[in-house]
C-alpha cells in the first residue's frame, strides 16, 4: 500500500510502499478514489518543512519554547532524540479525501463493505490508497456520487461550520474575506441559504473567479477604492450583519477591515489562520461586535470520546456535529444546491502527488482546488514490508516491537543498539508512517499490517508499547505464543486482566519485564546501598503538573487514568528501596469536579514494617522539578532531586554527587533485561513486584473512593 510522506526535517517527500492500516475498533478501511490537497494547511506544513533549522524555528517559536523547556529538565541526550524523532518521522498529508469501503470493524453496523464514503481527519483521509477511519469522520454516500467533489468534505465541513457560527437568516448579508478554497465554499453554501454574499480578497484572480462562477453577489479586491462605502450602499447603509474571514495571513488588516464593515451588534467569524488583535476603537468597541471562532469540522473536533470512541452528540442538544455538518455538505452536492466542479483546478495522479506539492509551495500557477486521483484497479496485500537492514535472525534474543510511540523511540529502541545476543526482527504500529520509519531507522528486518507476523515464531521475546488499553491483551496474546514479554507500564487496566496474565505467567514459564525504569538509576542502586533493606520510612513526592482530562492518558478506558498510568512508577520505587512487597494501602484525593484524582497523597504499608508516602500532586507549579524522594533507614538519610542530585545523610560527610543530564535508568532497565535473559533467562525485576505493585494502584482507587480508608491486600 503506497503514502504520500514528507520528513519534517529535510523536506523530503515521497510516495512508498508502507504497511496496511489497522482496522481498529469502531472504523472502516476505505480504498481511496480521490483525496484533496488543502493549499492553506498542508501547503504551509510542507513549505515550512522545506525550510533551513533556522526557518522552522522562527515559523513556531511555540515550539522552540518546548525544546528548551526539555533541554533544562531532562538534559541534551533526551532532548536531541525527541527532535529528531519528530524531524526524521515519516508524516503523513492529507485530511480530505472519498473512496469505497473494502473492510469494517466487528463493531460497526452503519457502513458495509462496497459502500461509497467520504473522509476527514488529519492522520486518518490521508494522501493514501488505503486509509483507515472512525465512523465518526466517515459518512455514507449515494451511489452515484460524484467522488472528486465528494472528496472536498473536510473543506466542505469546515466552511459550513464558519457559516453556521455566522447564524444568518435569509435575506442577511455577509462579507467573506478571503476567496480561496474556504472562502469560495463558504461563499456557495451562503448563497444557497439565501443570504446576501459579498466577496473581498487580494488577489483579481480570486475575485473574478467568484464573480465569473457566480458564487458571490458583489465581488472587490482589498484596494478596490472606496471599497467600505460600495459594501454599506450594497448592504443599505447598515454594514455586513456578518463577516466571515477565510483568508491567511499575519497581517491585523483582515480583522480591522471587518471591524468597519460589519453592522453595529454585527458578527465576525474567523475561519481561517489571522490574528485577533483588532484596534478597539472606533469601530468594535462602539458597535458592539461579536467576534467568534469556528473550530474546524464542527462540534466533536478534538474530541476523544467523539472521534475516536464513536460517541454521538445527541441530536436534540447538538443538533450540528462535524459528521452531521460533513453529511449536510454532501447532501448540498447530491442535490446541486452547490456547484464545486469549477474548485478543482488540477487534477494529478496520485503517482504525481510531489509535482502537485511543488505548484502548491512554488505557485508557479494559479491554483484553487488540487485533486489527486487513484489507479482504483490495484490491489493490495497485508504482507509485510522488507527493510534493506542485512541483519539476521541469529540472536539469543529474536525481538519484535508492538508499538513504538515516541517513548519507544526516544527510551527504549535507542538503547537496544549494540547488544550482544539481540536480532530485531519486526515492528508493528498503528501507522504505517511509523512501523515503517522505525524498522528502518533501527535495523529490523520488516515492518507489519497484522499480529500475526509479529507473534509467529520469528519472535521469541515481544516489546508492547502501544496505548495502556491494549497493554493487557498483548502480554496475554504473547505468552499465549511462547514469548517472553517486556512491557511499558502500566502492565494493565484491570485486577482481571493482572490475574490472568498471572496465571499465564505461572502456566508457560515465560519471563515478563515492565518498564519500571528509575530503579534502575545509577542513584537509585546508590541509595539501594547504602540504606539496606531493614524497615525504613519514605516520601516520594511528584510535582506531576496539570494534564487535560480530554487527553487519552486521562481516559479510564484508554489511559485508565493517572493513578493506574503513572503512579505505579512510583510505588514500584518505594518497593525497590526497602526490599519487600506492599500490602496496605490509603489514599485521599483532593476534590476534583472533573473526577481526575491526580492529586492525591497515597500512604503505602510493606510487608517488612516500612512505611511510605507517594505525594501525586497535579496542582503544583511548573517551575518546581518534577521528582523529589526522601528516604530515611537507621541513621541514614538519602534525598535524591529529580534524578540529577543525590546526597546521603549518615556519620561524618555528607556524600554528593549531581550529573549535568538526568538519569531515570531507562538504558540500565533495558541492558539489564536484555542482559538477564541472554545470560541467566531471568527478568530483572521478580514478577512478585510487578503483580503486587500492579494491583496496589488498583488498591489506590479503591481506597480514595472509600474515602481514604485502608485496604489490605
Amino acid at each position: 500500500m503506497q503514502q504520500l510522506t514528507q520528513k519534517l526535517g529535510s523536506g523530503e517527500m515521497q510516495i512508498q510502499e508502507i504497511p496496511y492500516p489497522q482496522l481498529g475498533k469502531g472504523m472502516v478501511i476505505v480504498k481511496n478514489h480521490f483525496s484533496i490537497i488543502s493549499a492553506g494547511t498542508e501547503g504551509s506544513t510542507v513549505t515550512a518543512a522545506r525550510k533551513s533549522l533556522l526557518g522552522k524555528a522562527k515559523e513556531r517559536p511555540q515550539q522552540v519554547k518546548q525544546v528548551i523547556d526539555t533541554l533544562r529538565k531532562q538534559g541534551p541526550t533526551q532532548t536531541y532524540r525527541a527532535v529528531m524523532k519528530k524531524l526524521d518521522a515519516y508524516s503523513p498529508l492529507g485530511y480530505s479525501c472519498a473512496g469505497e469501503v473494502i473492510e469494517v470493524s466487528e463493531d460497526v453496523t452503519e457502513f458495509q463493505v462496497g459502500d461509497l464514503v467520504a473522509c476527514a481527519g488529519a492522520g486518518y483521509a490521508n494522501h493514501a490508497e488505503i486509509v483507515s477511519v472512525p465512523i465518526n469522520l466517515c459518512v455514507k454516500l449515494s451511489p452515484d456520487s460524484n467522488l472528486k467533489n465528494a472528496a472536498y468534505n473536510t473543506l466542505g465541513a469546515i466552511s459550513l461550520q464558519g457559516v453556521r457560527q455566522a447564524d444568518l437568516r435569509l435575506g442577511e448579508s455577509a462579507v467573506v474575506i478571503g476567496l480561496g478554497l474556504l472562502g469560495q465554499l463558504a461563499c456557495l453554501i451562503l448563497k444557497a441559504s439565501g443570504v446576501q454574499v459579498i466577496g473581498v480578497d487580494v488577489s483579481s484572480s480570486a475575485v473574478k473567479l467568484a464573480l465569473d462562477n457566480q458564487v458571490a453577489d458583489l465581488a472587490f479586491t482589498r484596494d478596490e477604492p472606496g471599497l467600505e462605502d460600495k459594501i454599506f450602499t450594497a448592504t443599505g447603509g447598515i454594514g455586513a450583519d456578518a463577516v466571515i474571514i477565510a483568508a491567511a495571513t499575519s497581517n491585523l488588516d483582515p480583522i480591522n477591515f471587518s471591524g468597519s464593515i460589519a453592522r453595529k451588534k454585527g458578527k465576525v467569524i474567523v475561519l481561517g489562520a489571522v490574528p485577533t488583535g483588532f484596534e478597539r476603537d472606533p469601530f468594535w468597541y462602539r458597535k458592539e461586535l461579536e467576534l467568534k471562532m469556528a473550530c474546524s469540522y464542527g462540534p466533536g473536533r478534538y474530541d476523544l470520546n467523539y472521534e475516536e470512541k464513536g460517541i454521538d452528540y445527541p441530536v436534540a442538544y447538538v443538533r450540528w456535529t462535524e459528521k452531521r455538518n460533513m453529511e449536510a455538505f454532501q447532501r448540498l452536492l447530491e442535490r446541486k444546491q452547490i456547484n464545486i466542479d469549477y474548485l478543482t483546478t488540477h487534477e494529478f495522479s496520485f503517482d504525481d502527488a510531489p509535482k502537485a506539492f511543488d505548484l502548491v509551495v512554488n505557485k508557479s500557477e494559479p491554483f484553487i482546488g488540487i485533486a489527486l486521483k487513484y489507479d482504483i484497479s490495484k490491489t493490495h496485500s497485508k504482507s509485510i514490508i522488507k527493510t534493506k537492514t542485512s541483519e539476521s535472525p541469529i540472536g539469543k534474543l529474536r525481538i519484535s516491537f508492538i508499538g513504538a510511540g515516541s517513548y519507544a523511540q526516544g527510551n527504549l529502541l535507542p538503547n537496544l543498539e549494540g547488544l550482544y545476543g539481540v536480532s530485531k526482527i519486526g515492528v508493528l504500529t498503528n501507522t504505517g508512517t511509523t512501523s515503517k520509519r522505525v524498522a528502518e531507522k533501527f535495523g529490523f528486518q520488516f515492518c507489519a499490517s497484522r499480529e500475526e507476523d509479529i507473534l509467529d515464531e520469528k519472535t521469541n521475546t515481544l516489546f508492547i508499547a502501544t496505548r495502556h488499553d491494549s497493554h493487557g491483551s498483548y502480554v496475554i496474546k504473547g505468552l499465549n505464543t511462547g514469548k517472553h514479554i517486556f512491557v511499558e507500564k502500566p502492565i494493565c487496566l484491570n485486577p482481571e486482566e493482572l490475574d490472568e496474565i498471572a496465571a499465564l505467567k505461572k502456566s508457560t514459564q515465560k519471563e515478563i519485564m515492565i518498564g519500571f525504569n528509575r530503579r534502575f538509576s545509577p542513584f537509585s542502586q546508590e541509595i539501594k546501598k547504602k540504606v539496606g533493606s531493614g524497615p525504613m520510612t519514605m516520601i516520594y513526592r511528584v510535582n506531576a503538573g496539570a494534564i487535560p482530562k480530554d487527553t487519552w492518558i486521562q481516559d479510564r478506558e484508554i489511559g485508565g487514568g493517572r493513578i493506574i498510568g503513572e503512579s505505579c512508577h512510583f510505588i514500584d520505587y518505594l518497593t525497590f528501596i526497602n526490599g519487600s512487597l506492599p500490602n496496605k494501602i490509603s489514599a485521599l484525593a483532593l476534590p476534583d469536579p472533573q473526577g481526575l484524582n491526580d492529586t492525591v497523597t497515597i500512604q503505602i504499608g510493606f510487608e517488612n514494617g516500612s512505611n511510605g508516602v507517594v505525594a501525586y500532586y497535579a496542582n503544583g507549579s511548573k517551575e518546581l522539578p518534577k521528582e523529589y524522594v526522601e528516604i530515611y533507614s537507621s541513621g541514614t538519610t538519602a534525598i535524591l532531586s529529580d534524578f540529577k542530585e543525590l546526597k546521603i545523610y549518615g556519620k561524618g560527610k555528607v556524600k554528593k554527587s549531581k550529573v549535568l543530564n538526568q538519569n531515570k535508568g531507562q538504558k540500565e532497565m533495558v541492558h539489564a533485561f536484555v542482559n538477564g535473559l541472554v545470560n541467566a533467562g531471568k527478568s530483572p525485576i521478580p514478577f512478585e513486584e510487578i503483580y503486587a505493585v500492579s494491583k496496589a494502584t488498583f488498591k489506590v482507587l479503591e481506597s480514595i473512593q472509600n474515602g481514604g480508608a485502608q485496604v489490605q491486600f
